[in-house]
This record gives C-alpha cells, structure tokens and sequence, in this order.
C-alpha cells in the first residue's frame, strides 16, 4: 500500500495531463508553456530549495557516479551490441548510436525528480544533484562524439561539435538552479523566511506541473515502426539498466538514499531527449518515439516494484 500511495498518484497526474488534451480541455500546444514554466521556473526553484535547505547524506561522488554511469555505460554497450545483431544487413553504425541513446536515456528530470522526491524525501536531493549536474552534459558529448566518430560525413572539429552543447549547457535552468544552490550552501547565509516561504511556493508547483507536462507531451509520441527495437529499448532502459546499477551500488556499499536514487533514476524510462537526439540526427525517430511513449506506459507496472525494492 505504502509503494501504491508513491507511485499513484504521480502516474494519475501523468494521465490527467493526457487526458486533458485527449479530451480537449488544453490544446496539445500547451505543454510548451507548461513545460517551459516547469523547467525554466519551478523545477529551478525546487532544486535550489531543497539544495540549500535538505540534510544530505554522507556519499562519496565518485561512488554514485560509478554506481548511475557504470550500469548506462554497460546498458550503452549491450544496445550497441544488439542493435548490430538487429541491423546486421544494413550495416549502419549511426542507429546503432540512437539506439544506444534511446535505451539509456532516461526521464529523470520529468518524471525521475517528483519520483524520487515523493519516494524517499527531500534527503534524495543531494544525490540526484550529483547525477543531473552530469547527466545532460556527458549523453549528449558521448552521443554526438560517437555519431561523429562513425559518421561518413564529418561536420567539422571535436570543439566545433561540442561548443554548441557546452553553450547551451551553461543557460539551461536546471544547471544554473544546481550551481547557484551548491554555491549559496557552501555560504551558510540560508534563507530568510520570506525568501524560503516565496521559493517554496514555486517548488511546490514543480512537481505537478513537470508531470501534467509530461502526459500533455506524450499525446504526440506514438508507438509505430520497428517494433522489435521499440521492445528492446525499453527492456534494456526499464530491466537491464536499473538490475545493472542495484548490483553496482551493493558493489560500491552506497548508502540506502544514495543507492535509492541511482537504482530509481536508472529505472525511469526513455525520455524526450532521446528523441530530440533521434530527430537531430533523423536516425530511429519512429522507434525512438515508440520507446518513449510505451515505456512510460510500462513505467507504470515496472517502477512501482523498484520502488518496493528500494524502499524494501
């Protein structure tokens, strides 16, 4: 009962969000605002909050980082593996890559923060700091090195390529919230009641609106073309990834919240970035956007029994 009263109702905000669209009480063009509000002001506000205000756990970096990006470097290599036994005849390496970002990268902003947060407290925001101050940077540099590196048509240097993510990085909210909330702990000023009172306000709305978001968005995802590699993607994203990170943090001996949130953020499913890295490159977009939208549905009945193994 305690798992279901986790996991319910951050999966009926999902569906009210689809519904909402489904039955035409928004346009499917709203979740832009939503989105944007979420993800430039709300979720900014939570993660800076809860930065500067939470009690963290006592982890070593360097341990969650091998825990979270040991087990997508393993699930990273068994996609390519497998994505080369799928395409043998057509012998193109650039799916390969989508592929591979298809089946690691997860909805960890969207749907992993409220997740994590409602699962195990505001004591999670310290390790989940520590994963997406890194996450983004190091997909999107390992996903474009590699398209470039099998690419026949080379866009130019390794900097070139990489400037323009690094640019973009370094105006992205969530970043900014990350850095800025780090900075002002190290500080110990605080907050003023007034300051924390305001910030909480719009905290509160971060997780609602992130997930009323999430299931506007999933109205124009569609489960369509290659199907064996939609079925693959999410088995290695919502089965492999997160088994392989439970049994790197019993490994490395991580604490139970900071184990708690590698093992969670491994489970969450593919998210939009994979697809906006699919569209870019125009390599498994219908695939890619089938994984998104069934394994978020999939979510649904895998994420509640790694809540309970996590909880457990």
């Amino acid at each position: 009962m305690a798992t279901l009263l986790i996991v319910a109702p951050v999966f009926a905000l999902i569906a009210a969000g689809y519904a909402a669209v489904l039955f035409r009480f928004v346009s499917e063009s709203a979740h832009k605002g939503i989105s944007e509000f979420a993800f430039s002001i709300a979720i900014p506000a939570l993660l800076f909050r809860t930065i500067v205000v939470s009690e963290f756990p006592d982890v070593s970096p360097y341990r969650m980082w091998g825990a979270y990006y040991g087990a997508l470097a393993l699930t990273w290599i068994a996609a390519l593996l497998i994505s080369a036994l799928i395409r043998a005849r057509r012998e193109d390496r650039e799916d390969g890559v989508v592929f591979a970002i298809g089946s690691v990268y997860g909805n960890i902003v969207m749907l992993g923060i409220p997740l994590v947060l409602s699962a195990l407290g505001n004591e999670a925001a310290g390790p989940m700091a520590l994963i997406l101050s890194v996450n983004t940077p190091l997909l999107w540099l390992c996903g474009i090195l590699q398209m470039e590196l099998v690419s026949q048509k080379r866009t130019g240097s390794a900097l070139s390529v990489i400037r323009p993510v690094l640019t973009d990085l370094a105006r992205n909210p969530l970043m900014l919230a990350i850095g800025f909330g780090v900075i002002w702990r190290f500080t110990g000023l605080g907050l003023t009641p007034v300051v924390d009172r305001t910030i909480e306000l719009l905290a509160q709305a971060g997780s609602p609106t992130a997930l009323i978001a999430l299931g506007i968005n999933l109205f124009r995802f569609e489960v369509k073309g290659e199907k064996l590699s939609i079925l693959v993607m999410c088995a290695l994203k919502l089965a492999a990834m997160p088994a392989a990170a439970f049994v790197l943090t019993r490994l490395l001996g991580l604490p139970p919240i900071a184990a708690g949130v590698v093992v969670l953020f491994a489970a969450m499913p593919t998210g939009a970035n994979a697809y906006i890295f699919a569209v870019q490159y125009q390599r498994l977009v219908n695939p890619v956007s089938g994984a998104v939208a069934l394994g978020t549905l999939l979510a649904a009945v895998t994420l509640p029994v790694v809540v309970w193994v996590v909880k457990g």
